[in-house]
């Protein structure tokens, strides 16, 4: 005997109904809004240290290295999940036609 496939919920409903929330719970939102913090907080780090590396405050030039190269792999951490979302949503649109 063959069951029918019962009608999918929307995921906001499912988390209203499991108990969960939308903020914490490891959805796509919570993980591409912790991208895009960490690339204004490595920016901001970047441009601390190009500030005291041109007032002449800055004690280890590396510093500016690293704080550049973070924020460097924290864009192009963004922009791949940005690629992998419309990857994605390209690959539902064309199984849903």
């Amino acid at each position: 005997m063959i069951t029918p496939i019962e009608k999918l919920a929307p995921i906001n409903a499912a988390q209203q109904t499991q108990g969960g929330s939308a903020a914490g719970d490891g959805s796509f939102a919570d993980i591409f809004r912790s991208a895009i913090d960490n690339v204004k907080e490595t920016n901001a780090e970047m441009v601390e240290a190009e500030y005291l590396l041109s007032v002449g405050e800055l004690d280890n030039p590396a510093a500016l290295t690293i704080a550049a190269s973070k924020y460097s792999l924290s864009v192009e951490l963004l922009v791949q999940l940005r690629n992998r979302a419309l990857d994605a949503y390209n690959e539902l649109t064309r199984i849903a036609l």
